[in-house]
């Protein structure tokens, strides 16, 4: 699994909206310049991320872009799920081999409630019980996490002086 350069972008321009001390909108200009992407590239990120409630386009002359929720309430998996989508990452396509439907008549596989009548694929609950776990993870990460980490850093830094 490999997340989009878009991905990579969407986070790193929320990271500087969020540490922005002048806590004000950013311009595109400004901002792909830091990220060092295209202007146009950067503003079809900008504008999903708009479209899911992420971020606010400010209009005007000094208009840019904001969050448009506290960075501590936007999670690594809302961006990732914005950029990248919804979808399931791992779905078994060998249900119907041979080797699925000895396991089902050992009685080593059981009926998924979801799916009656199609019983469930051991690999498959693996793969989704990882994906959960990776969920999870990213649920519990946010843009305030990455910016504390790095103010923590600094102060470190600043005290090793």
């Amino acid at each position: 699994m490999q997340y989009s350069k878009s991905t990579d972008y969407a986070l790193h321009a929320l990271i500087h909206l969020g540490h922005s001390e002048r806590r004000n909108n950013i311009g595109i200009k400004e901002l792909s310049a830091i990220l060092g992407v295209s202007e146009s590239y950067l503003s079809k990120i900008m504008s999903k991320l708009r479209q899911d409630g992420i971020v606010r386009a400010v209009p005007g002359v000094n208009g840019g872009y904001e969050l448009a929720r506290p960075a501590e309430q936007i999670t690594f998996l809302d961006v990732i799920q914005v950029i990248e989508g919804r979808q399931q990452l791992f779905e078994c396509s060998n249900s119907n081999s041979r080797q699925h439907r000895m396991l089902a008549e050992d009685g080593a596989v059981q009926q998924d409630q979801e799916r009656p009548g199609k019983s469930e694929c051991l690999v498959e609950k693996v793969m989704i019980g990882a994906e959960q776990h990776l969920h999870q993870y990213l649920r519990e990460h946010t843009i305030q996490t990455i910016l504390d980490e790095a103010m923590k850093r600094s102060n470190h830094e600043a005290n090793k002086k």
